[in-house]
């Protein structure tokens, strides 16, 4: 047995286990992931803090950050790494940040160069080092002129101008002397300055508040430094000209962090196999270098809203202020398992995770050390060696560039349009509810008799929205199609009872939750009050007692807390098309298990379509298209199933991204999206896009939102008119599916309209036969049941809750004991120990001990025409035997 010096030596090693496992494994794969996958570094990851308690300083925090490091280092740095520790709050962290990464990048690993960097800073120290200068003038040229001096005294280019000139006597030296000055001294230097100015304003400054729209850098330096420099000669430690000025700072060593891009063949771009690491130590506030720190963050903070990646990953520890974290937008405090799905998230707000005091005491885990791929010799060497190949082979190259620029451009899907000035499809919402209602009512009726007749018959509870009260809320709601699918499913059930005595039948309870489910919580607590009563009341008939739920058709915040209501009671759940990861976060994983492919997949496979395929027209082409280099993200931030996957679209998305947060009824969460502009008009919406679209062509616009808002967004771009000459492409999720299917789009001629469903249409040659069954039973149940055109014969809604009863059903005869017995919980032990069959959606194969959807679920993306969808990408088991990893990307991703 050790000593107590070495127990307790022991236990303050280690990366303290807070249930920290996740990260302390996802971590080294974030900085330095695999060689093959280094395209997941071209992101910007969010800021990290890593919270010790009071207590624990400073030996939790030397703690946490001696296992960072040691990942980090092993005789040297493996990654560009700065660790960042403050004694002086008049300090610019970001100023030692720069250095550290310049000297603590290890050797032929990039990125290598900051020009950006060191001239702001040079600037910044010119400002700070003469701030009684501008009460004699303006200061522009002296600020040139000491910048390019500087850069003449670290070498390089303009070294030789430092050389003394030649010396002779008369007139013939006066000339020399003065030609040198000019044309060596002075001229290069002017022309050097010239240079960089306009890169620096044109690629990343001009676009900052403080640039007031200038064109020259020491222009607008020397306004902003006649304020700061004044400021400083008052206060030398003035909080504000500190913060603006290590801002910039942050902002120009940002720029030269991106560089080079991610991925591909050039020299520089191959080196580029980890993402730089700053770990900053955050003392107590009120203590010796805290103000330096979190300045520090909240440049880091505010210097990545308008920065593009990639970025750096910043982990602070120690203990931020609550104006700290204020100014950083308040974040909510999370756990280190959703701190590690975090590491590799573009963008986003910043990631609050808090270490206990008993973790902290106690052995930890251990951090695998990083392993990014090293080079025997820099980039300049095979960058010689490829240029010298390009020019041998200069005409063979010529041709194939030639042929990759004018290859195929022909547009996913066609590029027939939309339109047919054709009226939507009419609906009856209240005659079709009633008569899917009506069916169901008949099929208890069925099951009740089947019952008395010694049957073994229980019931499941169907939650829907409230009764469709108008053609619009029938456009805009699933609720419909859905009920007909488990009507069908009952009725095929009941039916299946007759010859088989070990199937359990079922009957159903449709129990409306109000708009947009506004009362699921409410309904949801009504229903676990009469289970237990029923568990208590043995005299209630055995047909009516509850043994699952079919539930939520939205993910939203009252149906994702209904769901934590049912998953304490522990009452099976299989949900329909509520598709955020989200909803089967907490106790909602007891005992709920979604159907439909996340957000998550859904979101990775149409950033890669969109970025990847021909869907985004070329300006006058009437039949030429490219993949989108842009997209623009319209979400609703108070909308949970909106939000999330606008979100994870951002993070799969490899282009840039601008993001628009509508809501009609203007309600908005603030906080929770990044450097979004908040909109609740239809029509500001639409001249905001209009503008992006002008400015950037090859752009697509990504539709997170209601159906409802989009109707409205469609409706004002069409009546302005102003940018739809040339067709504007849009993709969306499921919620789009129904609105799209009545027709509201037809007269829509601008309009190139993508959208994921969860199953084939009966028309692909691709369908299943039980996918062609299900639609031929369901035109016929339609024909019987109601009157008029059906706009919804290709939807997916009615066949995912055909299959979701389907699943629910089975694993209710699963737990069927030999007497008939049900117990109530016993479907969830089924659940849990899988549940496989063929459906209308594609092969359902749900995964044994997970609450993950079926594994592999059908995803298609759909491009709509005047009277039909047709499927241009098809992911998943959409029939037995099929993959997505066969069927590649962007079902799959082959990095």
């Amino acid at each position: 047995m050790g000593s107590p010096d070495n127990r307790a030596q022991e236990s303050s090693t280690g990366f303290p286990d807070d249930r920290a496992g996740d990260f302390v494994l996802d971590f080294p794969t974030a900085v330095a992931p695999e060689y093959r996958n280094r395209s997941s570094l071209a992101t910007s990851p969010p800021l990290f803090i890593l919270r010790v308690p009071e207590s624990a300083h400073p030996d939790g925090v030397d703690r946490v950050v001696r296992e960072l490091r040691t990942a980090l280092t092993d005789n040297g740095n493996l990654v560009p790494l700065a660790h960042l520790s403050a004694e002086d709050d008049s300090e610019l962290l970001s100023e030692t940040a720069g250095f550290r990464l310049m000297t603590g990048t290890p050797q032929h690993m990039t990125p290598d160069r900051f020009p950006n960097f060191l001239v702001m800073r040079d600037l910044i120290a010119f400002i700070r080092g003469n701030r009684d200068a501008w009460r004699t003038g303006p200061q522009a040229r002296h600020l040139r002129r000491h910048a390019s001096e500087q850069r003449a005294q670290r070498g390089g280019p303009l070294a030789f101008t430092r050389m003394e000139g030649p010396n002779p006597d008369g007139l013939m030296g006066f000339l020399m002397r003065i030609s040198w000055l000019s044309f060596v001294q002075r001229l290069p230097k002017w022309l050097w300055a010239r240079w960089t100015s306009r890169r620096v304003i044109r690629r990343w400054l001009g676009a900052e508040r403080i640039a007031a729209g200038g064109k020259n850098l020491y222009r607008v330096m020397d306004t902003v430094g006649a304020v700061w420099s004044s400021q400083l000669r008052n206060d030398p430690e003035h909080q504000e000209a500190l913060q603006q000025l290590d801002q910039l700072l942050f902002r120009a060593l940002l720029e030269d962090l991106r560089t080079p891009a991610v991925g591909g063949i050039l020299p520089r771009r191959r080196r580029r196999t980890s993402r730089p690491v700053i770990l900053v130590e955050l003392p107590p506030p009120g203590r010796d270098g805290s103000r330096a720190a979190e300045r520090f963050l909240r440049s880091a903070h505010n210097a990545a809203a308008t920065a593009r990646p990639p970025g750096p990953l910043i982990v602070a520890v120690g203990l931020p202020s609550q104006a700290l974290l204020d100014d950083l937008g308040d974040p909510a405090e999370t756990g280190f398992a959703q701190a590690a799905a975090r590491l590799s998230e573009k963008d986003g707000p910043p990631v609050l995770v808090s270490f206990s005091t008993e973790a902290l005491g106690k052995r930890g885990l251990d951090l695998r050390k990083v392993a990014p791929r090293r080079f025997r010799f820099g980039w300049m060497v095979p960058a010689a060696i490829m240029t010298c190949a390009a020019l041998l082979v200069g005409g063979a190259a010529g041709g194939l560039i030639a042929r990759q620029v004018l290859g195929d451009r022909s547009c996913v899907g066609g590029t027939a349009s939309l339109a047919t000035r054709t009226a939507p499809t009419p609906t009856d919402p209240k005659g079709w509810y009633d008569a899917a209602v009506r069916e169901i009512g008949e099929q208890n009726k069925r099951a009740e008799k089947a019952a008395a007749d010694g049957k073994t018959i229980r019931t499941v509870v169907a939650f829907e929205s409230s009764v469709p009260k108008d053609e619009n809320e029938t456009r805009f709601d699933g609720t419909i199609p859905e009920l007909r699918g488990i009507a069908m499913w009952q009725r095929k059930l009941l039916d299946i009872t007759v010859s088989n005595d070990r199937v359990v039948g079922l009957r159903v309870e449709v129990r409306p939750t109000g708009t947009s489910f506004a009362n699921a919580v409410p309904e949801a607590r009504r229903l676990v009050a009469e289970v237990r009563r029923q568990a208590a009341d043995r005299s209630t008939p055995s047909y009516a007692r509850i043994v699952g739920v079919l539930g939520y058709a939205q993910s939203r915040g009252e149906t994702r807390d209904a769901l934590e209501v049912l998953g304490e009671a522990g009452i099976p759940t299989i949900g329909t098309t509520a598709t955020a990861d989200e909803m089967s976060a907490g106790n909602a994983s007891l005992s709920y298990w979604p159907f439909t492919p996340s957000n998550s997949t859904e979101a990775r496979i149409e950033a890669d379509f969109a970025s990847g395929r021909n869907i985004v027209a070329a300006p006058g082409s009437g039949d030429g298209c490219s993949p989108a280099r842009q997209a623009l993200v319209i979400e609703s931030s108070a909308d949970l199933y909106s939000r999330s996957l606008a979100d994870k679209f951002r993070t799969a998305f490899p282009g840039g991204t601008q993001v628009f947060d509508f809501n009609q009824e203007g309600l908005f969460q603030r906080g929770l999206t990044t450097n979004a502009t908040t909109m609740s008009s239809a029509d500001d919406l639409a001249r905001a896009l209009c503008g992006a679209l002008r400015a950037e062509p090859a752009t697509v616009v990504y539709w997170s939102a209601r159906a409802r808002d989009f109707t409205a967004f469609i409706d004002a771009m069409d009546t302005q008119g102003t940018c739809t000459a040339d067709d504007v492409t849009v993709l969306g999720g499921n919620e789009l599916t129904n609105v799209a299917l009545t027709g509201a789009f037809n007269d829509k001629g601008w309009l190139r309209l993508y959208y994921s469903a969860h199953r084939l249409p009966a028309t692909d040659p691709r369908a299943s036969d039980k996918t062609r069954e299900f639609v031929d039973a369901y035109t016929a149940f339609v024909k019987r049941t109601t009157k008029g055109a059906d706009p919804w014969v290709q939807d997916g809604h009615s066949a995912v809750s055909y299959d979701a009863f389907h699943a629910l059903s089975q694993a209710v005869n699963q737990a069927r004991q030999p007497n008939g017995e049900v117990l109530p919980q016993a479907p969830v032990v089924a659940l849990r120990g899988g549940v496989t069959f063929d459906g209308a959606t594609g092969w359902v194969s749900y995964g044994q001990g997970t609450n993950a959807p079926p594994m592999d679920k059908t995803l298609v993306l759909l491009r709509q025409f005047a009277d039909h969808p047709e499927a241009v990408v098809v992911c998943g088991a959409y029939k037995k035997g099929a993959s997505s990893r066969e069927e590649g990307p962007p079902c799959s991703r082959s990095r």
